[in-house]
């Protein structure tokens, strides 16, 4: 197939835009879920927000962000930060509500308990509240950076030098993409299975943990 150097450069970039905007998602998501909670007359707002990033393309938010929102913005100033920035911003609406049914399930009355046993609001969200909301979302919250991963295919749109946008690159130059996209097929497989041994992983840890 050549010098598949390019190929994993572009691996690189892929791996840290869906970091980058998972890490963003799930701050705001957070962020989000919690605010809905103690400021309800902001409610309708988030509500909206939460809407709109659920319900537009990832397609139409890249060239949005990218092109006018540094019309209107000056900002975003590099692809690479416009494509994070999308992926993350449809991201955090869709862990918003995983956020906030991962709350819900955990027993009002344990919670309650705590508070009269006189248990500080942080110590009761870090060891009540955290282990068992994650352990009821940890498959979704993969699922979603699965998502992103994927999703990130688009990025070369706005010329983003991802892998997607290198193996088109090398595919223009050598006029051979059996080789090339069975690569980056390949590589998304390992990539994606290696995510959900994790999430597995972490799932047990976190349950083992909750019945010590």
């Amino acid at each position: 197939m050549g010098d598949a150097g390019p190929l994993l450069n572009g691996l690189y970039v892929t791996l840290s835009i869906s970091v980058i905007a998972f890490a963003v998602a799930a701050i705001v998501g957070l962020g989000i879920c919690i605010a809905r909670s103690y400021l309800p007359v902001l409610r309708p707002l988030f509500a909206a927000y939460i809407a709109f990033c659920r319900n537009t393309p990832i397609f139409i938010q890249l060239l949005w962000v990218a092109y006018a929102w540094y019309e209107l913005l000056g900002w975003p100033k590099s692809v690479f930060t416009a494509a994070w920035v999308a992926l993350a911003l449809q991201s955090s609406g869709y862990l918003a509500e995983t956020f906030r049914a991962g709350i819900e399930s955990v027993p009002a009355g344990q919670v309650e308990a705590a508070h009269a046993l006189g248990i500080r609001r942080l110590a009761i969200w870090r060891r009540i509240v955290m282990p068992q909301m994650l352990l009821t979302i940890t498959p979704a919250l993969m699922n979603q950076f699965i998502v992103i991963i994927k999703c990130s295919t688009l990025v070369s749109v706005i010329a983003v030098p991802d892998l997607m946008f290198q193996a088109l690159r090398l595919t223009g130059i050598w006029g051979d993409p059996v080789p090339i996209m069975s690569f980056v097929a390949v590589v998304f497989i390992a990539v994606i299975m290696a995510l959900s041994a994790l999430s597995k992983h972490f799932a047990d840890l976190t349950r083992a943990r909750l019945q010590s």
